[in-house]
């Protein structure tokens, strides 16, 4: 299990949770994303991570995934965020429903409900 056990000065085991996310590359107004393999505490623009995965270039819609070592970084433990499960299930490559990456909008009320309110 190779980056997920540290030893800390005290002897304690440190387990890390391991992410697969995306991280925004390119210009502005030409975004591509790499598909990263990452500490879940680094943030995404941090620029530190152990693995790079894939690749998913939004104009031209492709999508590239090291398939073997997202099977074996995930038989490990890591997680994947929403947005790459989706993927991942549309490429085939896992099986299970899509996750709703869009959070529920509340209905608008009517200003004749809000008046009465």
């Amino acid at each position: 299990m190779w980056g997920l056990i540290h030893y800390s000065l005290y002897g304690r085991i440190l387990l890390h949770m391991l992410k697969i996310r995306l991280q925004r590359i390119g210009r502005k107004n030409d975004p591509a994303f790499r598909v990263l393999l990452t500490d879940s505490k680094n943030s995404a623009k941090s620029g530190k991570f152990k693995e790079i995965l894939g690749s998913y270039n939004l104009k031209k819609g492709e999508v590239l995934f090291k398939a073997d070592r997202i099977k074996h970084w995930m038989s490990v433990g890591a997680q994947t965020s929403d947005t790459v499960h989706n993927f991942l299930v549309s490429q085939k490559l896992i099986e299970g429903k899509k996750r709703n990456v869009l959070s529920k909008k509340s209905p608008t009320k009517a200003k004749k409900e809000l008046k009465k309110a």
